[in-house]
């Protein structure tokens, strides 16, 4: 079982590390905790300011628990000229989020960023780390539907 301290054994004192430390963490968690960051700074050597300062630069690190499902859309120029506003239109309208929220239930997240380098695909939206390509506000709909019913299905197993 990974632990936070299982990640930081073999890359103590080594600033150099701190990008793999934190995917590492995040992986772990979910997302990037205080107590965590905390730990990752003082093992690492290095002032905590640095680590937040790398943790809020790149968009694949969250300070915030993230859902379950994660949508990450492309809004980069060809993107955004293909309609990615159409598919942040989408998302706004159907989960009522905006993005970088998460739905209340827990279970979907929504995040834009500027460009995920597949320009010749997009639009493009990163479902769960699987890139698909030529995106459109109906085939987002039918996605999000998609995985807000198989939590609806694990509700009725439950019960």
């Amino acid at each position: 079982m990974t632990t936070l301290n299982s990640i930081l054994t073999g890359r103590r004192s080594q600033p150099h590390m701190l990008i793999e430390v934190l995917q590492d963490v995040q992986e772990l968690y979910g997302y990037l905790p205080k107590e965590a960051m905390s730990a990752v700074a003082q093992e690492l050597g290095i002032p905590l300011m640095e680590v937040y300062r790398v943790a809020c630069f790149y968009k694949a690190f969250s300070l915030k628990p993230r859902g379950k499902h994660v949508f990450t859309v492309c809004t980069g120029t060809a993107c955004h000229v293909r309609g990615a506003r159409l598919l942040i239109d989408q998302v706004k309208g159907q989960l009522n989020i905006e993005p970088g929220e998460t739905t209340e239930d827990g279970l979907v997240t929504i995040v834009n960023v500027n460009c995920v380098g597949a320009c010749a695909l997009g639009p493009v939206v990163i479902q769960n780390g699987a890139y698909c390509h030529h995106m459109t506000p109906g085939k987002l709909r039918k996605a999000i539907d998609k995985t807000r019913g198989k939590k609806k299905k694990e509700e009725r197993a439950h019960a």
